[in-house]
């Protein structure tokens, strides 16, 4: 077997008659027993170390050979030495509980369905094709392949008024809505408008950049303009599909924050985290389309293929657009390019689209089924429209929604309370109970024994 040219820094070897040998031992078995040669860590072979180190190759072989026979080391002849296995004994757990294999826990799809082969294709597509420049440091807004594809898509299936200018490409929502935060700072707008009940970590991300929050009471029309402070020049909403609740913001409410945003100078933030999934009839379309000069559209693969994927974008109005692009360049983190030239391919060949429209038939079913479960066997009623990757069940109680979850999880399976996950803002009198069930997070072979598992719970 050739020796593999595997580098490995050994300090403190003293080179004096007969020591040289003893002290490559010494420093070896330091290096495992400190950890830095981790278990199962590959070593170079005998050659290769007695080249780098200036040894004789039979010194090299000794030490080897001394190191398995103490067990610090494991070789095989034909195959490379490496650092034993670890056998330190894990301590005994004396009441373990159950492993939570089964998850209704919202925000992901279900990622077993990712489009492998089509990814896989887009992927061999692009190597074959980019160009030299494609390697080097990308455009902070994003690969303008992917902008074009981008403003394309969003403008065929959500409605939104885009040009590939106006599109900057982020690792998705998260680092959009940081980005964003900290420009809205930059411009004196201090405080900002969140759906309330709404994911915490969008408040988090807010305050972090030096934001103050403010929540919007959200019922059947969705959130409820009239909140609106005094001091608020923005606002966040997923007006779509509002999360957790699953409500879509009228058109009253809609123009209702455009005409405000327009008045104050201020921006709406349009998260369309799940605008490709309605069951009953065609999507809303996008709020951005009503006012592009004051709407932010923000979308992400998070839903549509996996979160691991990584990519998102936001459409900009005129005024946002130098500075996120500067703000983005700040913060340093981008998108690979080749995964940006990636989704650009999937989007053009129409493999993103045919991946949702399976998708979109799996998630209906998926709903369909968990609302006629539980509605046919408790007295419990799902709420909201039938769209997205999560239903909302109201319960009773605080105490009910605690009991759940517990029970639950004593049976193995994963729920999420929205008042133990803190969906409602600080200081919500008497915050409502209930379970928000992500129904496309299970694998299909998964989706049975995790829907009767949740049936049994709840009986």
């Amino acid at each position: 077997m050739r020796d593999p040219g595997i580098d490995l820094h050994l300090g403190g070897i003293r080179r004096t008659p007969g020591g040289v040998g003893r002290s490559l031992e010494e420093a070896l078995r330091e290096a495992v027993r400190t950890g830095r040669l981790a278990p199962g860590a590959r070593l170079p072979g005998t050659r290769r170390l007695a080249t780098d180190l200036g040894l004789a190759r039979g010194t090299v072989v000794q030490v080897y050979t001394q190191l398995i026979a103490e067990g610090w080391l494991v070789g095989n002849a034909g195959s490379s030495t490496r650092v034993a296995p670890a056998t330190t004994p894990q301590p005994a757990t004396t009441s373990p509980s159950p492993p939570s294999t089964l998850d209704l826990s919202p925000g992901r799809p279900d990622i077993s369905t990712f489009p492998r082969t089509a990814w896989t294709a887009s992927i061999r597509r692009t190597l074959s094709t980019a160009d030299r420049i494609d390697f080097d440091y990308g455009n902070p807004a994003g690969h303008p392949a992917l902008r074009a594809a981008i403003a394309d898509y969003v403008a065929r299936t959500r409605g939104v008024q885009a040009t590939p200018d106006a599109v900057v490409i982020t690792c998705g929502f998260s680092h959009a809505l940081a980005a964003l935060a900290h420009v809205f700072h930059d411009q004196a707008i201090t405080t900002i408008a969140t759906e309330n009940p709404n994911l915490p970590l969008h408040r988090d991300w807010l305050t972090a950049a030096g934001l103050t929050t403010t929540p919007l009471t959200v019922d059947t029309c969705g959130a409820n303009p009239a909140d609106l402070s005094t001091e608020a020049r923005a606002a966040l909403l997923t007006p779509n599909h509002q999360f957790p609740q699953g409500y879509v913001l009228s058109p009253p409410r809609r123009k209702s924050f455009v005409d405000w945003a327009t008045r104050v100078d201020g921006y709406l933030i349009e998260d369309d985290y799940d605008g490709e999934f309605r069951y009953d009839q065609r999507p809303v379309g996008a709020l951005q389309a009503l006012a592009p000069d004051r709407v932010i559209f923000a979308g992400s693969t998070s839903k549509t293929m996996a979160p691991g994927v990584r990519i998102g974008w936001l459409v900009l109005p005129p005024a946002l657009r130098n500075p996120v692009r500067t703000k983005l360049f700040a913060l340093g983190a981008t998108v690979p390019s080749l995964d940006q030239l990636a989704l650009a391919d999937l989007i053009t060949h129409g493999d993103y689209d045919r991946h949702i429209r399976r998708a979109r038939l799996s998630y209906r079913r998926r709903r369909n089924e968990l609302v006629t479960a539980i509605e046919s066997t408790t007295k419990l009623t799902v709420r909201g429209i039938p769209a997205g990757l999560q239903a909302l069940l109201p319960l009773d109680s605080i105490e009910q929604e605690t009991q759940l979850v517990a029970k639950a999880r004593a049976k193995g399976l994963l729920l999420q309370g929205m008042h133990a996950f803190g969906y409602w803002h600080d200081q919500t009198p008497n915050p409502g109970a209930a379970l928000v069930l992500g129904f496309a997070t299970p694998a299909p072979h998964a989706w049975r024994r995790t829907l009767q598992t949740l049936l049994d719970t709840l009986d």
